[in-house]
């Protein structure tokens, strides 16, 4: 059987700032329709920003949708057509002031997608060079280096609960533990 849905119809119920919101029919592999709700997004970037030490940047906030205060790695949306290294480079430059002599780019990362179509792109960033802070005006975060073994740590102890933090975080690690990071060099 063939893994595929076929979209039938459908119409946008909600445009919004970040999301848009759709409804569509769909003719599912056995010949039956069905109903998807489907978030779209732009898509977002994500950087391990490692110092010459080992440490990597974590940002906390305040998550509106999660009612609590979050810690990650940097990170932002896309905007529609941008490229995902001048996001990052951006991003950056606005979380915690730096700008990196290297990237790697370590893949892609879905966050939900049984509904949502973002993507979020992870890098690794080094050979930074550090300077101020340039928040959005909406945008409230403070940030910490931790040693690349605490950041494991906060991740398998349930400290860092942010999906695409964990998964850049242990991917990172790994890579840097067997050395293969410089693989990835773009």
């Amino acid at each position: 059987m063939e893994l595929f849905e076929k979209r039938l119809s459908g119409e946008c119920l909600y445009e919004g700032k970040i999301i848009d919101l759709h409804k569509d029919e769909v003719l599912l592999p056995d010949g039956n329709t069905s109903i998807r709700e489907v978030v779209k997004h732009n898509g977002g970037v994500t950087a391990a920003a490692l110092t010459d030490k080992n440490e990597i940047y974590l940002v906390s906030q305040f998550r509106y949708p999660n009612s609590h205060v979050l810690t990650e790695t940097p990170a932002g949306k896309l905007e529609k057509g941008e490229d995902p290294l001048d996001a990052i480079k951006r991003e950056l430059k606005e979380e915690i002031g730096a700008e990196a002599e290297k990237y790697y780019f370590l893949g892609t990362f879905n966050p939900t997608p049984a509904y949502c179509s973002e993507i979020i792109y992870l890098y690794v960033a080094t050979g930074l060079k550090e300077g101020e802070q340039h928040l959005d005006e909406d945008e409230f975060l403070d940030v910490k280096k931790v040693p690349i073994e605490e950041a494991v740590r906060m991740v398998l102890d349930g400290e860092i609960t942010d999906g695409k933090s964990q998964a850049l975080i242990l991917k990172t690690f790994m890579l840097l533990q067997d050395g293969s990071i410089h693989k990835f060099l773009i």
